[in-house]
């Protein structure tokens, strides 16, 4: 290159002479002084230097244009290097050469990292995006549309991605645990529903609109799992309440059936109702079984057994009387002893008494008679022994009484008919049946 502007110059100064000399003849041939031609080189000279420090300015400009172009390239290398947590920007860029071989250098190296770094950003804000998303979701924030998603350009490194995919999987593993969570409550939400007879989808509306969309995205937010555990919680209060309900008048069924001795086809149709009155709350568990019309019908029927039970005291009363008196009896008790005068049908058809009242008064006399009957039972049983020996005796004397009447029918009739064929048989049975005779007399007397 050095030989190639040698030759350039020289060929300039070439040419520069020739044209010198041949003004340097014009102007002799004009007739011009020397010192028009002094200032006429002068004017050449000024005017190449001129040219000559255009160029010269041009060249300079280029080349601090040249500079800053490389700057500003290696800086925003740099900068992506940075950001990217990779090594410096030297390492790919060949040592030496001019500016602009430098810079050509250095665009395509620029251009593929510009290249990555949009990429990582796009990695980044997919992973933002859905951060957002989901802290939102947890939130219970609502998702407005236009919203940017900012993405820290200064920290684009491998290392950061990873932290927030890291983060990002914390998000779905606490998602997946609120749906589980949500859909847990809404089984036990379905399932009260179901044993009350209330409206499941009615009921969870109440606590988000969004819970009755079976495809829909649930919402798992903070406020919606506790309004989800409250609304629970009051469904299993009520449910506690009705249960006691539903007990309490199995009991009284099961007192008015005992108490009027209801047949058994009249007892069916509240059986399931009355074998829960010892159930826990996780036993009822039959559709509709605790709903207000389940209940209600159950308390037409205590409400209708309690009318029966009004219109028949006198017969249940005279029941208990005759229960008693019949326990009295077997237990050897007189019934007098126990029962007032004053405890009488008679007074409580005269409403000198209230019949409930005269009721549980024979109800405590027969518990009463009962504790007595274990306090004296060995007394009892030697008292049923004394007598059940008295009356094996008695059917011992009327055996032997229809015995000797057989006998002596025997002898009067039999033996008269034939006297010389039993004539001994005759003397020997006269003198046992005297003998008899004899004895059963003297045990009559005794």
């Amino acid at each position: 290159m050095s030989n190639h502007y040698s030759e350039h110059f020289t060929r300039m100064e070439a040419t520069c002479g020739s044209l010198l000399c041949e003004l340097q003849g014009l102007w002799k041939e004009v007739g011009e002084t020397d010192g028009q031609w002094e200032t006429t080189l002068l004017e050449i000279e000024q005017e190449c230097l001129k040219v000559y420090m255009k160029k010269i300015q041009e060249a300079k400009e280029c080349r601090t244009k040249l500079q800053r172009d490389i700057a500003t390239a290696m800086a925003e290398l740099s900068d992506i290097f940075t950001s990217m947590g990779e090594s410096s920007v030297q390492r790919d860029l060949k040592p030496g050469g001019n500016l602009k071989e430098e810079l050509e250098a250095i665009i395509p190296l620029l251009e593929d990292m510009r290249r990555k770094k949009v990429e990582r950003i796009n990695q980044f804000v997919g992973v933002v995006e859905q951060i957002q998303k989901l802290s939102n979701d947890i939130l219970g924030v609502k998702e407005q549309n236009g919203n940017k998603v900012f993405v820290d350009e200064t920290n684009l490194s491998l290392r950061r991605l990873e932290e927030l995919h890291s983060e990002l999987h914390e998000l779905q593993h606490e998602k997946i645990n609120r749906l589980n969570q949500v859909q847990g409550h809404l089984d036990t939400i379905n399932s009260l529903c179901t044993v009350l007879g209330m409206n499941f989808k009615q009921t969870i509306c109440r606590v988000h609109p969004a819970l009755d969309d079976l495809n829909g995205a649930k919402d798992v937010s903070n406020s919606t799992i506790a309004r989800l555990a409250a609304q629970i919680q009051s469904l299993q209060e009520l449910k506690l309440k009705r249960m006691q309900k539903i007990q309490d008048l199995a009991s009284a069924l099961l007192e008015f059936w005992h108490l009027m001795d209801t047949p058994v086809e009249e007892q069916q149709m509240f059986l399931n109702v009355t074998c829960k009155i010892t159930a826990s709350e996780p036993e009822f568990t039959e559709p509709d079984f605790l709903s207000v019309d389940s209940i209600e019908k159950v308390e037409d029927e205590v409400s209708r057994l309690e009318q029966l039970k009004t219109s028949r005291m006198k017969e249940i009363v005279l029941k208990k009387k005759v229960e008693l008196e019949d326990m009295c009896r077997r237990t050897h008790m007189v019934m007098e002893a126990l029962i007032s005068t004053d405890y009488s049908i008679e007074a409580m058809e005269s409403g000198a008494i209230d019949p409930l009242y005269l009721l549980e008064q024979f109800d405590l006399q027969i518990s009463k008679v009962r504790e007595e009957a274990v306090s004296r039972k060995e007394i009892l049983e030697k008292v049923e022994k004394w007598l059940a020996a008295c009356e094996e005796e008695s059917w011992l004397e009327e055996y032997n009484r229809v015995g000797i009447k057989l006998i002596l029918f025997f002898m009067n009739n039999v033996l008269s008919c034939f006297p010389q064929r039993f004539q001994g048989l005759t003397d020997c049975a006269n003198f046992r049946m005297t003998t008899v005779i004899m004895l059963e007399e003297e045990r009559t007397s005794f």
